[in-house]
Protein backbone atom coordinates (compact mmCIF):
# COMPACT_ATOMS: atom_id res chain seq x y z
CA UNK A 1 0.00 0.00 0.00
CA UNK A 2 1.16 3.62 -0.94
CA UNK A 3 2.35 5.49 2.27
CA UNK A 4 0.62 8.50 3.08
CA UNK A 5 1.41 11.78 2.13
CA UNK A 6 3.21 13.26 5.50
CA UNK A 7 2.29 17.02 6.38
CA UNK A 8 5.24 19.56 6.15
CA UNK A 9 7.40 19.10 9.49
CA UNK A 10 8.68 22.42 10.82
CA UNK A 11 10.48 23.64 13.71
CA UNK A 12 9.12 26.14 15.71
CA UNK A 13 11.13 28.33 17.75
CA UNK A 14 9.68 31.05 20.03
CA UNK A 15 11.49 34.50 21.30
CA UNK A 16 9.64 34.27 24.85
CA UNK A 17 11.11 38.10 25.26
CA UNK A 18 9.51 39.30 22.09
CA UNK A 19 6.23 37.16 22.44
CA UNK A 20 3.09 37.22 24.15
CA UNK A 21 2.01 34.24 25.89
CA UNK A 22 -1.84 35.14 25.06
CA UNK A 23 -0.81 33.91 21.68
CA UNK A 24 -0.51 30.38 22.43
CA UNK A 25 -3.06 29.13 21.12
CA UNK A 26 -3.85 31.13 17.68
CA UNK A 27 -0.72 30.38 16.75
CA UNK A 28 -0.66 26.93 17.23
CA UNK A 29 -3.57 26.75 15.50
CA UNK A 30 -2.45 28.79 12.69
CA UNK A 31 1.19 26.71 12.44
CA UNK A 32 -1.55 23.47 12.03
CA UNK A 33 -2.71 25.02 8.68
CA UNK A 34 0.93 25.19 7.36
CA UNK A 35 2.46 21.58 8.73
CA UNK A 36 3.28 19.35 11.68
CA UNK A 37 5.27 21.27 14.42
CA UNK A 38 7.40 18.34 14.92
CA UNK A 39 9.99 20.58 17.11
CA UNK A 40 8.70 23.30 19.50
CA UNK A 41 11.16 24.80 21.72
CA UNK A 42 11.07 28.63 23.50
CA UNK A 43 13.60 30.77 24.48
CA UNK A 44 13.73 33.15 27.80
CA UNK A 45 14.85 33.56 31.25
CA UNK A 46 11.57 32.13 32.54
CA UNK A 47 12.94 33.31 36.07
CA UNK A 48 11.95 36.84 35.00
CA UNK A 49 8.40 38.51 35.01
CA UNK A 50 8.58 39.11 31.37
CA UNK A 51 8.81 35.52 30.36
CA UNK A 52 6.62 33.48 33.31
CA UNK A 53 3.41 33.95 31.78
CA UNK A 54 4.72 31.31 29.02
CA UNK A 55 5.18 28.82 31.82
CA UNK A 56 1.15 28.04 32.31
CA UNK A 57 1.31 27.46 28.83
CA UNK A 58 3.93 25.07 28.00
CA UNK A 59 2.79 21.58 28.47
CA UNK A 60 -0.61 22.68 27.08
CA UNK A 61 1.12 22.83 23.68
CA UNK A 62 4.36 20.48 23.92
CA UNK A 63 6.92 23.32 24.36
CA UNK A 64 10.07 22.65 25.51
CA UNK A 65 11.39 25.71 27.55
CA UNK A 66 15.43 26.33 26.75
CA UNK A 67 16.21 28.54 29.95
CA UNK A 68 18.93 31.54 29.41
CA UNK A 69 19.81 33.48 32.53
CA UNK A 70 20.42 36.90 31.95
CA UNK A 71 23.89 37.21 33.47
CA UNK A 72 24.84 40.16 31.98
CA UNK A 73 22.52 43.01 31.33
CA UNK A 74 21.96 43.92 27.68
CA UNK A 75 23.31 40.64 26.39
CA UNK A 76 20.75 38.48 25.07
CA UNK A 77 21.68 35.24 25.53
CA UNK A 78 18.22 33.85 24.65
CA UNK A 79 18.73 35.07 20.47
CA UNK A 80 22.41 33.64 20.43
CA UNK A 81 21.14 29.90 21.74
CA UNK A 82 17.65 30.30 19.39
CA UNK A 83 20.10 31.08 16.45
CA UNK A 84 22.55 28.60 17.20
CA UNK A 85 19.60 25.79 17.64
CA UNK A 86 18.04 27.07 14.06
CA UNK A 87 21.53 26.64 12.29
CA UNK A 88 21.63 22.66 13.89
CA UNK A 89 18.29 22.37 12.84
CA UNK A 90 18.64 23.76 9.33
CA UNK A 91 21.57 21.54 8.61
CA UNK A 92 19.83 18.17 10.15
CA UNK A 93 17.42 18.59 6.61
CA UNK A 94 14.87 16.90 8.55
CA UNK A 95 12.50 19.95 8.14
CA UNK A 96 10.26 21.94 5.72
CA UNK A 97 10.02 25.00 7.44
CA UNK A 98 10.64 27.00 10.37
CA UNK A 99 8.42 29.54 12.45
CA UNK A 100 10.38 31.83 13.93
CA UNK A 101 7.91 33.83 16.67
CA UNK A 102 9.47 37.18 17.26
CA UNK A 103 8.90 40.70 16.59
CA UNK A 104 12.83 41.63 16.89
CA UNK A 105 14.52 42.63 13.70
CA UNK A 106 17.54 40.96 15.06
CA UNK A 107 15.70 37.73 13.45
CA UNK A 108 16.66 39.01 9.91
CA UNK A 109 19.62 37.58 8.78
CA UNK A 110 18.82 34.41 10.13
CA UNK A 111 15.03 33.86 8.11
CA UNK A 112 17.25 35.07 4.89
CA UNK A 113 20.06 32.55 5.56
CA UNK A 114 17.15 29.50 6.39
CA UNK A 115 15.76 30.67 2.67
CA UNK A 116 18.93 30.49 1.03
CA UNK A 117 18.68 26.94 1.42
CA UNK A 118 15.19 26.19 0.16
CA UNK A 119 13.63 26.16 3.38
CA UNK A 120 10.13 28.27 3.99
CA UNK A 121 10.40 30.57 6.80
CA UNK A 122 6.86 31.86 8.05
CA UNK A 123 7.32 34.59 10.77
CA UNK A 124 4.85 35.37 13.65
CA UNK A 125 5.58 38.99 15.52
CA UNK A 126 3.48 42.03 16.39
CA UNK A 127 2.77 44.59 14.18
CA UNK A 128 5.62 46.78 14.85
CA UNK A 129 7.62 44.60 13.44
CA UNK A 130 10.38 45.70 11.34
CA UNK A 131 10.12 45.14 7.28
CA UNK A 132 13.00 43.85 7.05
CA UNK A 133 11.98 40.52 9.17
CA UNK A 134 8.56 40.97 7.70
CA UNK A 135 9.94 40.47 3.74
CA UNK A 136 12.79 37.91 4.88
CA UNK A 137 9.76 35.17 5.62
CA UNK A 138 7.69 33.73 2.68
CA UNK A 139 4.68 34.76 5.09
CA UNK A 140 4.40 37.06 8.03
CA UNK A 141 1.10 36.72 10.28
CA UNK A 142 0.79 39.02 12.58
CA UNK A 143 0.22 37.79 16.22
CA UNK A 144 -2.56 40.58 17.47
CA UNK A 145 -4.46 38.83 14.25
CA UNK A 146 -4.19 35.47 16.51
CA UNK A 147 -5.84 36.67 19.88
CA UNK A 148 -8.94 35.55 20.88
CA UNK A 149 -10.82 38.57 19.95
CA UNK A 150 -9.86 38.37 16.55
CA UNK A 151 -12.71 38.43 14.18
CA UNK A 152 -14.73 35.65 13.84
CA UNK A 153 -15.40 33.54 10.50
CA UNK A 154 -18.74 35.16 9.28
CA UNK A 155 -20.01 35.68 5.70
CA UNK A 156 -19.59 39.36 5.03
CA UNK A 157 -18.93 39.89 8.36
CA UNK A 158 -18.06 43.53 9.71
CA UNK A 159 -15.03 44.75 9.98
CA UNK A 160 -13.62 43.72 13.85
CA UNK A 161 -13.67 46.91 16.34
CA UNK A 162 -9.73 45.74 16.86
CA UNK A 163 -8.91 45.65 13.44
CA UNK A 164 -5.16 46.80 12.79
CA UNK A 165 -6.02 48.89 9.42
CA UNK A 166 -9.15 49.97 7.54
CA UNK A 167 -10.39 47.39 4.72
CA UNK A 168 -9.92 50.81 2.50
CA UNK A 169 -6.16 50.41 3.07
CA UNK A 170 -6.30 46.74 1.55
CA UNK A 171 -7.49 48.26 -1.94
CA UNK A 172 -4.19 49.51 -3.30
CA UNK A 173 -2.48 46.44 -2.94
CA UNK A 174 -4.92 44.64 -4.39
CA UNK A 175 -5.18 47.47 -7.02
CA UNK A 176 -1.72 46.44 -8.31
CA UNK A 177 -1.93 42.66 -8.26
CA UNK A 178 -4.83 42.51 -10.92
CA UNK A 179 -3.02 45.26 -13.13
CA UNK A 180 0.10 42.98 -12.88
CA UNK A 181 -2.21 39.80 -14.00
CA UNK A 182 -3.07 39.50 -17.85
CA UNK A 183 -6.30 39.55 -18.27
CA UNK A 184 -8.62 40.68 -21.50
CA UNK A 185 -11.31 42.10 -20.03
CA UNK A 186 -10.29 42.59 -16.14
CA UNK A 187 -11.50 39.73 -14.26
CA UNK A 188 -9.23 37.57 -12.71
CA UNK A 189 -9.81 34.78 -10.21
CA UNK A 190 -10.17 35.41 -6.76
CA UNK A 191 -7.97 32.85 -5.91
CA UNK A 192 -5.06 33.59 -8.22
CA UNK A 193 -4.89 37.33 -6.67
CA UNK A 194 -4.53 35.83 -3.35
CA UNK A 195 -1.99 33.78 -4.54
CA UNK A 196 -0.17 36.92 -6.04
CA UNK A 197 -0.72 39.61 -2.83
CA UNK A 198 1.34 36.71 -0.25
CA UNK A 199 3.89 36.48 -3.03
CA UNK A 200 3.57 40.49 -3.17
CA UNK A 201 3.46 41.36 -0.13
CA UNK A 202 4.57 38.53 3.14
CA UNK A 203 2.13 40.31 6.00
CA UNK A 204 -1.18 40.47 4.00
CA UNK A 205 -3.62 39.03 5.80
CA UNK A 206 -7.51 39.92 5.30
CA UNK A 207 -7.57 39.50 9.28
CA UNK A 208 -5.59 42.61 9.35
CA UNK A 209 -8.91 44.42 7.90
CA UNK A 210 -11.31 43.03 10.27
CA UNK A 211 -12.36 39.79 7.91
CA UNK A 212 -11.13 35.63 8.08
CA UNK A 213 -11.97 35.73 4.34
CA UNK A 214 -10.59 37.85 1.19
CA UNK A 215 -13.78 37.55 -0.22
CA UNK A 216 -15.57 39.56 2.45
CA UNK A 217 -12.57 42.13 2.52
CA UNK A 218 -13.23 42.93 -1.33
CA UNK A 219 -16.68 42.68 -0.96
CA UNK A 220 -16.05 45.44 1.78
CA UNK A 221 -14.08 47.73 0.34
CA UNK A 222 -16.51 48.35 -2.81
CA UNK A 223 -13.65 48.96 -4.58
CA UNK A 224 -14.32 45.81 -6.95
CA UNK A 225 -16.88 43.96 -9.29
CA UNK A 226 -17.42 40.73 -7.74
CA UNK A 227 -18.92 37.75 -10.49
CA UNK A 228 -19.48 34.08 -9.38
CA UNK A 229 -20.34 32.26 -13.11
CA UNK A 230 -22.26 28.81 -12.02
CA UNK A 231 -19.86 25.96 -12.06
CA UNK A 232 -17.37 28.91 -11.99
CA UNK A 233 -14.49 29.96 -9.13
CA UNK A 234 -14.93 33.65 -7.67
CA UNK A 235 -13.48 36.24 -9.44
CA UNK A 236 -13.18 40.07 -9.48
CA UNK A 237 -12.23 43.41 -11.24
CA UNK A 238 -11.69 46.88 -10.29
CA UNK A 239 -14.60 48.83 -10.72
CA UNK A 240 -14.79 50.98 -14.28
CA UNK A 241 -14.33 54.55 -12.54
CA UNK A 242 -11.71 53.56 -10.58
CA UNK A 243 -9.72 52.27 -13.91
CA UNK A 244 -10.20 55.23 -15.76
CA UNK A 245 -8.80 56.85 -12.86
CA UNK A 246 -5.87 54.41 -12.59
CA UNK A 247 -4.99 55.07 -16.59
CA UNK A 248 -5.52 58.81 -16.07
CA UNK A 249 -2.84 58.73 -13.00
CA UNK A 250 -0.60 55.36 -13.19
CA UNK A 251 1.70 55.07 -10.26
Amino acid sequence: MPSESRSPRLAVLIDADNASAKIADGLFEEIAKIGEASVRRIYGDFSSARSKAWADVLSKHAIIPQQQFAYTTGKNASDITLVIDAMDLLHSGRFDGFCLVSSDSDFTRLAARVREQGIDVFGFGEQKTPESFRQACRRFVYTENLLPSAPANEPEAAPSAKSLQPPSAAVPIIRKVIAQMESEDGWVPLGTVGTHLANLASDFDPRTYGFRKLSDLVRKTNAFEIDHPQGGALRIRIRPAARKRQKANPS
